[in-house]
């Protein structure tokens, strides 16, 4: 279980607390009031709206189609499911393309979605969208390492980080997302020795997905913890149902794992 007060609703300055004390950050995707219900109640400080429901809600191939009214509409719902629970949700693709547009658009999703934070795939180019968001006290997450939405620049789903150059890129746009503003860091699929590094040079939060165990917080999407997921699950992912019988045994035990140090291991990273 968390180890917040029964009434405590989790804040940005919660997760900053959090990692000063070495307390792990456990983040989980829902799409709707139901599951938000369910994270909420195992314990799960932050509970994201991602545009990952492209993929796993509307059966997409990539993030791409998600729209910001499909945000909108997904984060109101979630956000009528969580009582403690810190909401975070995704700007989508070419949602902030420019301070102005960015700013409106985080506005939908706190203002009409209910979320406390947004987060914003991009690196240091995104700086000024950034300092912008947080001048106008909107929490900011910055999205590095495999980005979904550049994932036809990219070439695909693929590791990022492991080459000497884009490490070292890695690094510098973290520290300057953090001077921007950002109040978090979202590290996905990068080698844990850059995460760890990054990690420790950071005075914001770290969470990971696919970064390794020294982040200071891990994330999942729900239907990857709940053995849902079509095809082949992603090798930074754990099928938390087997010995469990229902989704919120499933739910509890993927928190567990994260605040005792068990998720993710070794085999589990890059």
């Amino acid at each position: 279980m968390s180890t917040h007060s029964e009434n405590q609703r989790i804040t940005v300055t919660t997760l900053a607390r959090m990692r000063r004390e070495g307390e792990k950050i456990v983040c989980l995707t829902a799409y709707d009031a139901g599951f938000a219900r369910m994270a909420d109640a195992a314990g799960v400080d932050v509970i994201l709206v991602g545009d990952s429901l492209g993929m796993v809600v509307q059966g997409c191939e990539s993030t791409i189609g998600v729209t910001m009214d499909d945000m909108v509409y997904h984060t109101r719902l979630a956000a009528r499911g969580r009582s403690h629970a810190l909401l975070m949700a995704d700007l989508p693709f070419l949602s902030c393309p420019d301070t102005a547009q960015a700013l409106h658009n985080a506005g939908r999703l706190m203002q009409e979605g209910g979320a406390d934070m947004v987060k914003l795939e991009g690196g240091a180019a995104q700086a000024d969208v950034v300092a912008r968001l947080s001048m106008n006290g909107i929490p900011v997450c910055a999205h590095l390492g495999l980005r979904p939405q550049f994932v036809h620049k990219l070439g695909g789903y693929r590791v990022q980080g492991r080459e000497a150059d884009i490490a070292a890129l890695l690094r510098e746009d973290a520290h300057v997302l953090e001077q921007a503003g950002a109040d978090a860091l979202l590290l996905e699929c990068v080698p844990a020795t850059l995460a760890q590094q990054i990690t420790q040079a950071a005075g914001i939060p770290v969470i990971g997905i696919g970064a390794g165990a020294t982040c200071d917080g891990q994330i999942l999407v729900i239907h990857d913890v709940l053995g849902i997921t079509p095809g082949r699950a992603p090798r930074f992912a754990r099928n938390f149902m087997p010995g469990h019988d229902s989704i919120d045994g499933a739910i509890r035990a993927y928190a567990t794992a994260v605040r005792d140090g068990s998720f993710p291991t070794a085999d589990e990273a890059f």
